[in-house]
């Protein structure tokens, strides 16, 4: 019963979340045969169907076309894989290129009703949604912390992404007092079945207080408000056993090759 599920899962997770939700501000989406790719991001992104429908030598000009594209603007580029890709030699090919694996993540996706809960925060903190610059600032600089390296892009990308969308662009500050201690998004996308969860940085010093359960159950409310069924994330190895636990399924795990020039 559960292989069925995940089964299904997966394959709505293909046929409706292969795409890029149009990031905003001056970046734009451009098709490249079955490619798709967004230009005048933090740094290009690639992605594709399941199936690319080329294989074996005839995939090795693709993957160089976009390398070059990206090379002429002096800009690194991102090529999202799943592994359950095909052709399944695509990553041999991506290295060949020149492009290096980042850490691999699992998708995760649950029922948007089943995950929905009013949010139980520790004595002090405090959820909102902000919208203002000053606020998405403020947590660049809180991602800058957790992850320990310059973040700053996030502001101007989580702007663009609410000016773009205001109505599907949901971004949510845990605070203490008047530090940010944990944020996190949820994009809605029309059309899609599906609330994408992501961020969910929390603070080292804030971590096992229930603090990222709590964004997740009130994202999950805010979904199936609006009746959208499921709820995905790309879950780092940290976030993954949490989200199992709370009800969500792995249904495949992705990874990004990164050319840099």
């Amino acid at each position: 019963m559960k292989d069925a599920l995940i089964n299904e899962l997966r394959t709505a997770y293909d046929a409706q979340l292969r795409g890029v939700t149009p990031p905003g501000g001056n970046a734009r989406i451009e098709n490249d045969g079955p490619l798709t790719r967004v230009v005048g991001w933090h740094r290009g992104f690639v992605t594709g169907p399941r199936d690319l429908g080329v294989c074996g030598e005839e995939l090795e000009p693709l993957i160089a076309q976009q390398r070059d594209f990206y090379a002429a603007r002096g800009e690194a580029v991102e090529w999202k894989t799943r592994a359950h890709d095909l052709p399944a030699d695509i990553t041999d090919r991506l290295t060949a290129a020149g492009f290096v694996a980042e850490d691999s993540e699992t998708v995760l996706i649950g029922q948007s009703a089943d995950l929905a809960a009013d949010p139980v925060l520790p004595d002090g903190v405090t959820l909102r949604r902000v919208t203002a610059r000053s606020d998405l600032q403020r947590i660049a600089a809180m991602e800058s912390v957790v992850w320990g390296e310059d973040w700053s892009w996030l502001a101007d990308d989580l702007t663009a992404r609410i000016e773009n969308a205001p109505e599907n662009t949901i971004v949510l500050v845990a605070e203490a007092r008047t530090e940010v201690v944990c944020a996190a998004w949820l994009v809605f996308k029309e059309g899609i079945d599906f609330g994408g969860l992501w961020g969910g940085s929390t603070l080292k010093e804030w971590r096992g207080q229930g603090i990222y359960r709590a964004m997740v159950a009130h994202r999950a409310q805010l979904a199936a408000d609006r009746d959208v069924p499921y709820v995905y994330v790309d879950a780092s190895a940290d976030s993954a056993p949490i989200l199992t636990r709370l009800g969500l399924h792995a249904v495949t795990t992705t990874t990004p090759y990164v050319w840099s020039p």
